[in-house]
């Protein structure tokens, strides 16, 4: 889930960049000295799961992870998403610098989102908490296609199709992207419980 360089209009380039932009500096804000190793371990995961492709057609899935993403940083989880998504292109070309702000929004604004759902629904129990980290993880996937596909909507009618296909084609991945979220909750809680404790959202 990556929108190459020079896909879509400056217009909507330039709007990304200073929106994801924004995204950055407000987790940069909210971010902690301890917080540290809880983000690079966190974006080294979302890093490595964003590399295994499966062609669908003329676009591909793979893991993208903005739900578990956003509800183990919270905040802090808009800066990861950036950061995992610059080493992306620099080291593997995927995506693109000029659309590096269009694909961290369509994936950071997920992870900030389901960040504050998480940290509203979670409860006390392993079963709230493996039930909100299943919500969050297909919820964070399913908002980042959607997103996409609107993107790629703006990029003129024959990118209109290939955004279809590329909502259709992550549907199944919100359900793997909802097991893997329920599970990785379910093990935090009952083996380092503190790992699930995030900053809180600044206004």
């Amino acid at each position: 889930m990556h929108i190459s360089d020079g896909v879509l209009p400056i217009s909507i380039t330039v709007a990304s960049w200073a929106v994801s932009f924004g995204g950055a500096a407000y987790s940069l804000r909210c971010m902690k000295n301890e917080d540290l190793p809880k983000v690079a371990v966190v974006t080294s995961a979302f890093f490595v799961a964003s590399l295994i492709h499966l062609p669908f057609g003329p676009t591909s899935v793979h893991l993208i992870l903005p739900g578990i993403v956003g509800a183990l940083l919270g905040p802090v989880a808009f800066l990861s998403i950036v950061l995992g998504l610059f080493l992306q292109s620099i080291l593997f070309q995927f995506g693109g610098l000029t659309a590096l702000g269009a694909n961290a929004l369509m994936m950071g604004l997920p992870a900030l989102f389901c960040g504050l759902l998480f940290q509203g629904i979670r409860g006390k129990t392993v079963l709230s908490h493996t039930i909100a980290g299943a919500v969050c993880g297909g919820l964070g996937t399913a908002m980042a296609a959607t997103v996409l596909a609107c993107l790629l909507a703006t990029a003129g009618e024959n990118f209109v199709g290939v955004a279809k296909l590329a909502l259709a084609a992550h549907v199944p991945v919100f359900l793997v992207e909802a097991g893997v979220s329920a599970f990785t909750v379910s093990f935090l809680f009952r083996v380092k419980p503190e790992l699930l404790t995030t900053g809180r959202f600044r206004t």
